[in-house]
């Protein structure tokens, strides 16, 4: 695993600069809540609108909350709704590409008008009308609602590669040699769509924060959870732009871009990775 991994990063700036990010933002995200009180993080349990001192490094917002508080309860929970909901949706994407490409016939043309239908539906439009008839709106929910309307790209994409890999030599030879079904499709075909799969997990994380940041935003995520997208949201909604409460809207903000611009050099370097074009090893 170890000469992989180097041969892996090695020559590509981006993934190193993307997992760096990553890794850093994981780890952050794993010791931060060890290493806050979270009574700091309920309504009043400190003076509100407090700017940063030696006492609260991040300030108080509004409602009395200790923001670094908040900060390092609320990335764990951001984070776990890109994972989960990229993880499903991916999940769900790669068996029915993986289905459709290599059986093709009928099966191939359900997955195909499945994902042609649901492409045509505004997602943004579906998810705020669900989310805004939920009575309890949870990041668990959150994650498998964006999941539901996110798996068409993956199943499309890896359907379109795995028609492309099932005519190649090596799978032929597998048929000859009796191999074949789920066995030859697990064995010979899955494995080399590896790295193109890891990028298609990167960029369903991404659009599934993306989405999920949107409703929160708007006040349709979960109001009794932290997370960064409800940070800004409570932070427009009691005006801390037009107060100069510039630590209450900041560090969220500055959190979201980083992990964005982490996932976006890691898809990219992944990329580089799987497209042989583009140099990949």
């Amino acid at each position: 695993m170890g000469p992989a991994l180097a041969r892996l990063f090695r020559g590509n700036p981006a993934l190193v600069a993307g997992a760096t990010i990553l890794g850093a933002l994981a780890l952050a995200a794993l010791l931060g809540p060890l290493l806050v009180d979270p009574v700091a993080a309920q309504v009043g349990s400190v003076p509100p609108r407090r700017p940063p001192s030696a006492a609260h490094w991040l300030g108080t917002d509004a409602q009395g909350r200790d923001v670094l508080t908040v900060m390092a309860l609320a990335t764990p929970q951001t984070l776990k709704i890109g994972l989960v909901a990229g993880l499903i949706s991916l999940t769900v994407g790669v068996t029915l590409g993986l289905v459709a490409g290599f059986l093709g016939g009928l099966v191939d043309t359900v997955v195909r008008t499945a994902s042609d239908v649901m492409m045509t539906i505004p997602g943004v439009a579906i998810l705020v009308l669900v989310a805004a008839n939920v009575r309890s709106m949870t990041v668990d929910l959150m994650a498998v609602i964006v999941a539901g309307l996110s798996w068409m790209v993956a199943a499309r994409a890896i359907r379109a590669q795995t028609l492309s890999v099932r005519e190649r030599g090596y799978v032929q030879v597998a048929r000859l040699n009796g191999l074949g079904g789920l066995r030859l499709v697990f064995v010979e075909v899955l494995p080399n769509l590896l790295p193109y799969i890891a990028a298609s997990f990167v960029i369903a994380v991404g659009q599934a924060m993306l989405a999920t940041i949107g409703l929160e935003a708007l006040g349709l995520g979960p109001q009794t959870e932290l997370t960064l997208g409800m940070t800004i949201f409570w932070a427009q909604f009691y005006g801390a732009v037009i107060r100069g409460m510039w630590w209450w809207w900041g560090p969220p903000i500055l959190a979201l871009a980083l992990i964005f611009v982490g996932l976006l050099l890691t898809s990219a370097g992944l990329d580089r990775v799987s497209n042989k074009r583009l140099g990949g090893p």
